[in-house]
């Protein structure tokens, strides 16, 4: 039987509701259970839990024995920006059955870090589920934000991070919802055998910078049958990441996944050996994407991206080497970051843009060895849609709509 992204999205819903019960089960198996409550949380949504959680964390860190840290369901707990740190003696699993809240307003972080609150560090063997929720509150901190308050003051610098690990491996967390983070709901930095799995994660369309799952300096890592509706990217990957899986996807609104930004300040990045496959994107207005700074250095390379579905989407393959955030033109540069064997397979459905297919790359170092292999993408509404490439090479296959604009041998 041939599986579908609508199909694989019902698979996710039937996860998220099994999830907690499935968490119990492997609970049972724990010699040591730890909840909040019992280091004096009180879990009304109101009163500051923090000292609570971190006194649970380091007994439950610090146990001979395995232990669950349990956030007990039907209550909330009121958490401030929070270190969580490693090693432990051994494995330990967060149970989230309840809600874990941050601070409504920015004012919270006063004298902290402002882009960490739920920040993992140094850990191994961690496992995150339950069936809760963790509740970033980001309202104020998108209100504040350049992106979306056009008058002074308005906030420059990047708000925290909803859950952050780092320097951490074999890390898993599955079956709980990231809502209304401020900026990314989820995200990895130098970790290794990652798993993020049967999540919901979700803000509002507006909301800037909150992707779903970002990933920095990260290698091994899976990504599958998650439920993703940010106003930025759904799946993003930066610095240098290696061996990635991303399978499963529903993703809308928001700005599709993507490879990159990478090469911005003039920094050398290697993304490659990475395969995204059976997603279904929903009114995102970019598709599947590559994007780069000009003056950046690296590779982006040996990516597939295969059977994805597109249902009004802006842009829906685009490989952008002149992307440029930033309020002032960005000046032309002549290094890049290298664009290579990149292949597009079994993309179908509609664009919300004329153009379904843009592929722009460096005079210096054009893209090369691309594939667009049974891409079918058409109007919304009906119509033909374009297709234009710029300094890029390699060839079509099968049936592929708009017709292929890939330079044949070099560009």
């Amino acid at each position: 039987m041939v599986r579908t992204p609508a199909a694989s999205v019902l698979r996710v819903l039937v996860a998220l509701v099994g999830a907690a019960v499935v968490c119990f089960s492997g609970a049972a198996e724990a010699r040591v259970l730890l909840t909040l409550d019992d280091f004096g949380a009180v879990g009304d949504g109101i009163a500051n839990d923090t000292q609570a959680f971190v006194d649970a964390w380091t007994a439950a860190c610090g146990s001979e024995e395995q232990a669950v840290l349990a956030v007990p369901v039907a209550k909330a707990y009121r958490i401030w920006p929070v270190q969580l740190a490693g090693p432990c003696k051994k494995k330990l699993k967060l149970l989230i059955a309840g809600t874990i809240v941050a601070p409504a307003s920015p004012d919270e972080w006063a004298g902290r870090d402002p882009m960490k609150w739920l920040y993992i560090y140094g850990v191994d063997g961690l496992s995150v589920s339950g069936g809760g929720t963790i509740d970033g509150v980001g309202q104020e901190w998108w209100a504040r934000s350049c992106k979306r308050k056009k008058t002074q003051p308005c906030n420059t610098r990047p708000p925290p991070r909803a859950l952050h690990f780092e320097e951490c491996r074999g890390v898993s967390v599955q079956g709980v919802t990231l809502q209304n983070g401020p900026q990314f709901h989820l995200s990895f930095t130098r970790c290794v055998d990652v798993k993020a799995s049967f999540l919901r994660l979700v803000a509002p369309a507006e909301s800037p910078n909150t992707d779903g799952i970002h990933l920095n300096d990260s290698s091994r890592v899976q990504i599958t049958d998650n439920l993703i509706s940010t106003g930025d990217d759904c799946v993003s990957m930066v610095g240098n990441c290696s061996d990635v899986r991303v399978r499963d996807i529903s993703c809308g609104p928001g700005h599709g996944i993507s490879i990159g930004s990478l090469g911005k300040n003039r920094t050398a990045d290697r993304v490659e050996n990475v395969r995204v496959d059976i997603c279904l994107l929903t009114n995102t207005t970019n598709g599947v994407r590559i994007k780069s700074w000009q003056g950046g250095m690296g590779s982006a390379r040996d990516l597939r991206f295969e059977s994805i579905v597109m249902k009004n989407v802006s842009n829906p393959i685009i490989i952008d080497q002149y992307y440029c955030d930033q309020p002032t033109p960005c000046a032309n540069q002549t290094e890049a970051v290298e664009v290579r064997k990149v292949e597009f397979v079994d993309v179908r459905g509609t664009s919300a843009t004329a153009r379904a297919i843009k592929i722009a790359c460096s005079d210096t170092a054009p893209c090369t060895e691309l594939e667009l292999r049974n891409v079918n993408l058409t109007v919304v509404g009906g119509g033909a849609a374009t297709a234009s490439c710029y300094r890029a090479s390699g060839k079509a296959a099968g049936v592929v709509a708009p017709a292929s604009c890939l330079a044949k041998g070099d560009p």
